[in-house]
Formats: structure tokens, sequence, C-alpha cells
């Protein structure tokens, strides 16, 4: 970095984040707990606008209730210590945010929930893929990182819950996964975090936005608060619809089986099976850049539902673009 770059990083840094970004930062907490993506658990977090080595997230507090600067914190993208020596406690799980953060330097937003729709898919072995134009925002693959393959002796708890760096960081390398033990139509089950990446062969926003964990949820990213916020609440969504489509498929092949058996065919090969309709990855990505330019739609409306639910309350002032 030239000596006027540093002292333009410098002067940006000194300088606090506004009150927008924090009224923004409330508003997506408030959100995601509107359409249960969160509830007493779960967390959303933004890196510092004007210091890129440090991000914002709530104190240990449920998503509803964060109300005003006071409820958030400023941690370090390095370690995940707070800048706060006297910081009150936070959440065990913020590595989930550093380490992506320290990965990805294009990823601006951090959002983890563990909304009942989506686990299901988090411990069989039916991946989740978008199946509308909606769903493209979530990418056309989630990988599920289980957690039972990072663990180190160093690790007394076996919780699920990722409490330290090694931990965030095999979270992380899910986005850009290099290598997999194993792979079942479209779904990276479980990835392996591959020791000699290099820096250039990591891109500043990774190629899959959403990760399911194992037993536990799953972790979306946004190159910003908007974006990420949709991305949650479009993969549950998708989740739902996904499944309701799997149910009405199952009873119709149960029936296709019925009419066959039944009818006494003689038959002695496997009996008629029929599979949903799902994306393709090249109707993914297109689906998203299309909608993507219509972000500010919903937004609008998430803003308008909290703030006449008369449950939430935001101190920051006005939220930009409600």
């Amino acid at each position: 970095m030239g000596d006027d770059q540093q002292r333009s990083a410098l002067a940006k840094a000194s300088k606090p984040a506004n009150n927008e970004f924090f009224s923004t930062l409330i508003a997506a907490n408030h959100i995601l707990h509107y359409h249960n993506v969160v509830d007493a658990y779960g967390h959303i977090s933004a890196r510092n606008p004007q210091d890129d080595r440090t991000f914002f997230i709530s104190k240990s507090l449920a998503p509803a209730l964060v109300s005003n600067r006071e409820d958030i914190e400023e941690y370090y993208v390095s370690d995940a210590s707070p800048v706060n020596k006297d910081a009150p406690k936070g959440y065990a799980e913020r590595f989930i945010h550093s380490e992506i953060y320290k990965q990805f330097k294009g990823v601006q937003a951090v959002i983890h929930g563990h909304a009942e729709v989506v686990l299901p898919f988090s411990i069989s072995s039916i991946p989740l893929r978008p199946v509308f134009h909606m769903g493209g925002v979530m990418g056309a693959q989630c990988p599920i990182y289980d957690i039972q393959q990072h663990y180190k002796g160093s690790d007394n708890l076996h919780s699920l819950l990722v409490t330290n760096e090694h931990l965030g960081a095999g979270l992380a390398a899910g986005f850009n996964p290099s290598t997999m033990m194993s792979k079942t139509t479209n779904l990276i089950r479980n990835y392996i975090v591959s020791s000699t990446l290099s820096a250039a062969s990591t891109p500043d926003f990774p190629p899959n936005p959403t990760v399911l964990m194992r037993g536990h949820g799953f972790t979306c990213i946004g190159a910003t608060v908007q974006e990420a916020v949709n991305r949650a609440i479009y993969t549950c969504t998708n989740a739902r619809v996904q499944t309701t489509a799997m149910l009405m498929q199952g009873s119709h092949n149960v029936g296709l089986v019925g009419e066959r058996f039944g009818g006494g065919e003689k038959e002695t090969g496997p009996a008629k099976h029929e599979d949903i309709k799902y994306l393709s990855e090249r109707e993914c990505k297109d689906s998203w850049t299309a909608i993507s330019s219509t972000a500010e739609r919903p937004w609008k409306l998430w803003c308008a539902e909290v703030a006449a639910s008369g449950l939430y309350e935001n101190q920051m002032g006005p939220v930009p673009g409600a």
C-alpha cells in the first residue's frame, strides 16, 4: 500500500460508522425475526464500512430486542476479540462472522440462523436446491458443514457450536470448498479444508453464498446487509416450497407403484419414479441477476412490516431505503 493509500485508509478508519449504518443493522435484526429466520438465537453482523478490520454485531441479545447503538458491539476480524476490552458478554459464535470476513474481502454481512424449515436438509441425504426463481439467491448448491470433521483435541465441548477460530475457518471454507469427501446429487456433504490454498485462489466473494450446518442451521452472506437478508429469507422460502413439492411428488410416486403392482403387472424391473424439477446452475445465476436489481422492493416492505408490528424499536433513526 502506497503512502497516499495508507493515509486515506487511516483517515477513513478514524471516522465512526454513521447512524444510518446502525439503523440498517438494527432493522435487519428485526426483519429476520419477523420472518422466522432467527428467534431468541441467531445473529447478523456487518463489516465496518470505515475499517474493514472490524465488524459490528449485537451483544448477547435476542435479535428482536436490539434497539440502539449500545446494543451493538465492535469486534476484530483477526480473532473475534472485542475492540472494547471491557465489553460485556457477546455471542459465543461470533467466530462464524470473523472467519468469513477474514477469508472473503467482498463479504459485508453475515447471517446465522436455526430456521426449522432448513434444518432437515442439513441432516438428510436430500440436497437443498433452488426450485423457483426467488430461490436462485441461495446459490446452485448449498454445501453442508459437518463440524465433526473439524474438531481438534483441544475442543473440550462437541456442542455443534462454532466457538473458536479453527471451527469458524472450517465453516468459512464451505463457501468456497476445494476438496470433498463425497458428493451426492449436487450436494457437497463433507468438505475438507485445504491448508495449501493461497490468498490468490480465494475470491473476494465466494461461489456458494449459503452453507448448511449439520444439526445446527445455516449461514449465508451478502455484499450488503440488504442482500444477506434477502438471501436468508428466500433460502427459508425455498426450503418450504421444496419440502412441499417433495411430499407431493412422493405421494404421486407411491400412487405409480400402486397402479403398477395393484394392476397385476408382470414386470420385474423398478417401478416408474418421477422427481421434482430443480433450477439449473444457469437459471440460478440469471434469476438472481435479474431479481437483485429490484432488491429495494422487498427491503422497503420488510422495514414497513417491522415498523408496524409494535414489537420492535429502532432508536437510530430512519432506515435507509425504508
